[in-house]
């Protein structure tokens, strides 16, 4: 039978994925998220998180989260156009777009949504026009919600390609090179931050870059919003070009609660567009009001004290010193993301196991998350690590790395 076939076929590439020490294990929480967590009856140290700012499970958030399950409800069983938009939607929808320095946003159930919305709609639209080409240059190491994206726009009306990893002279050659093609719009589309290596995009070249060549760039910012920048609003005013960026899609999900939810904000036609057509928004159910909430106090928090910005970045440059003091291979940086280079699928992964049984979760990475050859532990640091926490991270790390033959 087919379908006998296709089961072997898929259970084949289990095992293949298996013997190759690549195969994905969850590891089941028994309790909120933070910087200590319970597995398996014990408490183990976590730097393996995208709470950067140690919110997930704050007193504060959690209260607003309560507060708006009594006021609103659970859940609105709709979409935002039928019936499913309150009064907190639009509030934070504002506050996203004040903070951020764009004239709109449009929420939706997760950023990958968000950016497969985006390029959809954008690129596939005729937006008046019966015949058209568009040119997506992409970067080399963008997220897989924006390869994904990209897949979504149809072949015949895109014309996509690749430039090296933040390489301003390769882009400016794809571009040169389709200067006198009947092109209807060019879109330059980067990460913000990477979330693999934790470097920062080169966003003042792109936007010369952008500006020269009359592309839009489009920047999908969700591992800098909320640790970047001094008022946590992300990369762009990290690189100090808030407010210069033509679209920004972002996260609710790592440093702004760690729930769920996205968005893109903007100029504000490109919004009005985006309500009208966007797929992933026109036909998906609206953000729980508890998630709104909470997120609409996140932002209050933020905009009250800037402590936890300190700290998280603090933390974050005493653990790389820390790191690069012990031997270990790292990528510069500035930011909570600090991966520890190791090369070997299967060597990352017994890593990755014997730091946890010491009581260290950390996570491995490799093809095809990474490059293949290029596979490392992801170490994320949080604001709410103390300092006694990040010197038995680095001891266990320690230990780890000699037996292992590392440092």
């Amino acid at each position: 039978m087919y379908t006998s076939n296709l089961l072997e076929k898929i259970n084949n590439d289990l095992l293949s994925l298996k013997a190759a020490g690549k195969f994905k294990v969850e590891r089941l929480l028994q309790g909120p998220q933070g910087p200590v967590v319970k597995l398996g009856g014990r408490d183990i140290l976590l730097f393996a998180s995208n709470n950067y700012l140690g919110l997930a499970n704050h007193p504060e958030v959690v209260e607003a989260a309560t507060k708006a399950l009594k006021k609103y409800g659970y859940g609105l069983s709709s979409v935002r156009f039928i019936c499913g938009t309150q009064e907190i939607h639009q509030e934070l929808e504002q506050k996203l777009a004040k903070w951020l320095g764009v004239e709109d946003v449009i929420l939706y159930s997760t950023c990958f949504m968000a950016n497969l919305g985006f390029f959809a709609t954008l690129c596939n639209e005729k937006l008046g026009s019966e015949k058209h080409v568009d040119a997506i240059y992409s970067d080399a190491l963008n997220h897989a919600s924006i390869i994904d994206a990209l897949k979504l726009a149809k072949k015949e009306l895109v014309d996509k390609k690749t430039y090296a990893h933040a390489n301003i002279s390769e882009l400016t050659k794809l571009l040169d090179g389709d200067k006198n093609k009947d092109l209807r719009h060019r879109f330059i589309v980067t990460d913000g931050v990477f979330s693999m290596e934790g470097d920062l995009a080169p966003l003042p070249e792109l936007i010369k870059v952008a500006s020269e060549y009359q592309a839009l760039l489009f920047v999908d910012d969700s591992h800098g919003v909320g640790v970047l920048g001094k008022i946590g609003s992300g990369t762009p005013e990290e690189l100090g070009v808030r407010g210069q960026v033509d679209v920004l899609a972002g996260t609710l999900g790592k440093a702004l609660g760690g729930a769920v939810g996205g968005y893109i904000g903007g100029k504000q036609t490109v919004i009005d567009l985006l309500r009208q057509k966007s797929r992933t928004y026109v036909f998906s159910n609206s953000l729980p009001p508890h998630v709104v909430s909470a997120t609409i106090k996140v932002l209050d928090l933020l905009e009250q004290d800037k402590t936890l910005l300190r700290r998280v970045r603090q933390n974050s440059d005493y653990f790389r010193e820390k790191i690069i003091e012990l031997g270990f291979k790292t990528l510069p940086g500035n930011h909570p993301i600090i991966p520890i280079m190791i090369g070997d699928a299967k060597l990352t992964q017994i890593m990755s196991q014997k730091l946890l049984e010491e009581g260290l979760y950390v996570v491995g990475l490799w093809f095809p998350v990474v490059p293949e050859g290029k596979a490392r532990l992801r170490i994320q640091i949080s604001a709410a690590h103390s300092q006694e926490q990040l010197d038995k991270a680095l001891a266990i790390l320690k230990k780890v790395g000699k037996e292992l033959k590392l440092i």
